[in-house]
């Protein structure tokens, strides 16, 4: 069996008396992909902001671990450094730069010049941006610079990748390129994809866990999940069918 690259342990979260995340005992492995999906308030996000540092916790909150070290508590920063790439809901590029400028200060981060000027040659060609790699980012639509900002993360190799709605505000044929990118990234790095896009997910075809008021109702592959009569109770409805 893979080695666990991140693993939490009865993490819990609360804001005054709600409690966002209860007790969530969670294992992805290397190179896993994995689609975290709930209906609104189930808790995904808050738990992805865990996961990433956004949230600090403490030891009373529970535990995380990249690699079997424990993280708990450590800053967004530091998380990073452990080779862990980030991509929130709402795109971080610098508009007034070009998609090639943009990918080469990521890689740059960890790379000497001539590393980075390969490493973001590499980057364009996996994701297919070749020939928008000397356009201003601030004047893309809002598919491609999702597009872009997934080249940022994935110009220092992370081990693992966090997506926070990638397919959000993107249009078909974009959703199908994305896919068939995500699919390629984990050729290299684990990742959690969080979204509420159903066709998005049927799409990506990996284990699916769902969360429920805060805690995981069910794991397990797409079919499995998507056809549980309690997961259409609570989330999916008729949209699985």
């Amino acid at each position: 069996m893979r080695e666990a690259i991140i693993e939490t342990r009865d993490l819990t979260m609360r804001f005054g008396g709600v409690t966002a995340v209860n007790n969530v005992n969670f294992t992805l492995r290397e190179r896993e992909l994995r689609c975290l999906i709930g209906p609104n308030g189930a808790g995904k996000s808050t738990f992805f902001k865990c996961l990433t540092g956004q949230y600090v916790l403490r030891h009373e909150n529970g535990r995380v671990y990249l690699r079997g070290q424990d993280v708990t508590g450590w800053q967004p920063y530091e998380i990073v450094r452990l080779g862990v790439g980030i991509k929130t809901q709402v795109p971080s590029v610098m508009n007034g730069l070009s998609v090639y400028e943009n990918i080469w200060l990521s890689a740059r981060k960890v790379n000497n010049r001539r590393a980075a000027d390969k490493e973001t040659r590499q980057v364009l060609e996996q994701l297919e941006l070749g020939d928008l790699s000397r356009r201003l980012v601030g004047e893309m639509a809002h598919g491609e610079r999702q597009i872009v900002e997934l080249g940022i993360v994935v110009a220092q190799r992370p081990q693992l990748v966090l997506l926070d709605e990638p397919a959000a505000g993107i249009t078909g044929s974009e959703t199908e390129k994305l896919v068939t990118l995500i699919h390629r990234m984990n050729e290299e790095a684990a990742l959690v994809v969080v979204d509420h896009d159903m066709q998005f997910v049927r799409m990506l075809n990996a284990d699916i866990t769902v969360f429920h008021q805060g805690s995981v109702l069910i794991e397990g592959a797409p079919d499995t999940v998507l056809s549980d009569k309690k997961v259409r109770e609570v989330y999916v409805g008729n949209r699985a069918a």
